[in-house]
């Protein structure tokens, strides 16, 4: 059995021969991705494929795009969408687990070739996007380069240059559970807290999963480098003689690649940990903050950009000639400050749930301001893990140096966040292409309120401390900024900045930009309203007095009466005022999207507040109710 088809190596008739062997791959699949980071599953039979192959790869498949996110493009009045088959990246074979063919008993499998969204017979999805992105930045990057004899002496490049790469590497970080596993969130806080779980030993099917997975993921071409447990979760649990019960979360990482294949890379090893860890009886969940007070699941970013010379030398575009003395190239600091300086413009890509914004808290690794660390000196490299953007480096590797940007999750669409990543980058190195290292660094460096020619004057760019524990919040939004809190603030952030180094080489469209804020805003009001809002419901209804059965001090019956108090202000009208809940609905309803924000946030403080007050309520109960 092969497990993928390396397409951009191989010709038409290669290809087909090798689908072909496999008697038991059945079925082809299209997958794309809308701007909703959603991807499809338009599945055909192979024979189709294989007897249409060119018409196929030419103009794929037309399908009715009224029901994927791509708002004021493909409405419903002009819905049409071609989806076409992308050759310049691995195509993998997915293996079902119980479905088999009847003659071998072989597993089915469906080849999956990711594709390209059109409408009207232009690209309109998430990986033309950063397909234009990653050819804009390496065609960007050659001409600076070849222009410029100090950017050839200081990365030690002789020309012609024969390739550039803008490479990509996600981490996958993700809870898993047995489906009949109850949560405690006190349990969960201090096993955190104490640390006892980040890379303890798994046991049972977890490990099981783990392991298998890894495996999976070799087979695909995926280069795994690790897995392991993270800080999240409570020991797993024997119950009877021989089954474990857990409640854990996992980080899965492999290797880097061309940013494209990468980004395909991730959207699929999803597919591979759910069916895996799925098979082994274990539920999984990529919410970013699946547990409110501990640690939520990010999906860190790493960036960095390769030129192959007329040597076949490979060099890393980041790294400076000397290691020791210096942190970065010029063409380093220049992509590093261009992130920095544009980062509230890519944020909508990152932060587009209301589920990112509740990882996003401080005190737990998640990052919450706009400042990048580059370690304490250039011969001491460090990582300080409460910051946006961090600087990797090895002083004796420079191929290793990359920047790490901590604050996507695994809901954020990593087609359009690394394609906003490479536009920045690419606004930056163009204003440092002419410049040395020291007065770059020295812009980045900068104190609050000091002038600067491309950075903010009234921002701090760089900490080397623990921006939570050394900072005061009235602190770091002073010298970080104000970070948003709901996806209606980061969106208008994004309306009040100047975003034109987006769509200055075509990377975004105005519309495509326009059409993606438009589904994060609906996403935001259909969640609020239609889970997030009768969830609060719920849980309040869970709550009841329980100091009734025995004989209960005065100090119970005062802390039920504020309980009930905050309950009543929560969730039920009165004749002379409606409740929390009807005034954000009534907002909802009457567009006023400010108001709405600000209510979202009141509740989620007030029921936060009230969970607290129960808590403290029931732990002064001797006989509880069962």
């Amino acid at each position: 059995m092969i497990y993928y088809i390396d397409a951009p190596r191989l010709t038409k008739e290669e290809i087909i021969e090798r689908i072909k062997s496999q008697t038991n791959v059945l079925f082809v699949s299209l997958s794309t991705v809308d701007l909703g980071g959603n991807h499809t599953d338009e599945r055909i039979p192979v024979r189709e494929f294989i007897e249409n192959y060119d018409e196929f790869m030419l103009r794929g498949i037309p399908t009715d795009g009224s029901s994927v996110e791509l708002p004021g493009i493909a409405n419903i009045d002009n819905a049409k969408v071609d989806i076409i088959p992308d050759k310049e990246v691995r195509w993998l074979i997915d293996y079902s687990s119980h479905h088999f063919t009847e003659k071998e008993h072989l597993s089915i499998g469906t080849l999956v070739i990711p594709s390209f969204l059109y409408h009207s017979g232009k690209p309109v999805g998430s990986r033309s996007v950063l397909k234009r992105a990653t050819e804009t930045l390496e065609r960007d990057v050659r001409e600076m380069i070849e222009a410029s004899e100090d950017l050839q002496r200081e990365l030690d490049i002789e020309l012609p240059i024969k390739d550039v790469e803008f490479s990509l590497a996600t981490e996958l970080e993700f809870w898993v559970h047995s489906p009949t596993v109850s949560k405690d969130d006190e349990d969960l806080f201090v096993s955190q807290k104490l640390k006892e779980q980040y890379w303890k030993r798994p046991t049972g099917a977890v490990r099981d999963a783990l392991e298998d997975t890894l495996i999976a993921l070799e087979k695909l071409g995926y280069t795994p480098e690790m897995g392991h447990k993270e800080v999240g979760g409570v020991g797993s649990k024997l119950r009877g003689s021989n089954e474990y019960v857990h409640m854990e979360q996992i980080e899965i990482d492999w290797r880097y690649d061309h940013a494209l294949q990468a980004a395909d890379n991730e959207l699929f090893a999803r597919n591979i940990v759910f069916d895996i860890f799925a098979k082994h009886g274990l539920d999984v969940t990529f919410k970013a903050k699946p547990i409110d007070g501990v640690a939520g699941s990010g999906e860190h970013h790493h960036v960095s950009i390769t030129v192959t010379d007329a040597r076949g030398e490979k060099r890393n575009v980041f790294a400076p000639n000397n290691m020791q003395k210096d942190f970065l190239s010029p063409l380093g600091f220049g992509a590093l400050m261009g992130i920095l300086n544009h980062y509230e413009s890519i944020n909508p890509f990152v932060s587009n749930s209301n589920d990112a914004f509740n990882r996003l808290t401080p005190g737990f690794e998640a990052p919450v301001s706009t400042v990048c660390s580059l370690g304490m000196g250039p011969d001491s490299p460090s990582r300080n893990r409460t910051v946006l953007l961090g600087l990797i480096r090895d002083t004796k590797n420079k191929l290793a140096t990359r920047f790490e940007l901590r604050s996507p999750n695994v809901g954020s669409n990593s087609y359009l966040l690394s394609a906003a990543v490479a536009a920045a980058m690419i606004d930056g190195m163009l204003y440092a292409k002419d410049k040395k290292s020291e007065e770059l660094f020295k812009e980045l460096n900068k104190e609050y309120g000091e002038e600067a020619v491309y950075l903010k004057k009234d921002r701090k760019y760089r900490s080397e401390v623990n921006i939570y524990t050394d900072y005061t919040e009235e602190d770091r939004e002073k010298l970080f900024g104000k970070a948003p809190r709901t996806v209606f603030e980061v969106i208008e952030i994004f309306r009040e900045n100047i975003n034109g180094f987006l769509t200055a080489e075509d990377i975004f469209t105005d519309a495509i930009i326009e059409s993606y804020l438009q589904s994060i805003h609906d996403n935001w009001l259909a969640e609020l309203t239609g889970r997030i809002i009768p969830e609060y419901v719920r849980e309040i209804r869970e709550l009841h007095m329980l100091h009734d059965r025995e004989p209960f001090s005065q100090l119970d019956k005062i802390r039920w009466n504020a309980i009930h108090q905050e309950m009543v202000h929560l969730m039920k009208d009165t004749h002379l005022r409606n409740c929390l809940f009807t005034r954000l609905l009534l907002a909802v309803e009457e567009q006023d999207y400010a108001l709405v924000s600000k209510l979202q946030l009141e509740a989620a403080s007030r029921i936060k507040e009230l969970k607290h007050m129960y808590s403290i309520y029931r732990k002064n109960i001797i006989h509880l109710k069962e």
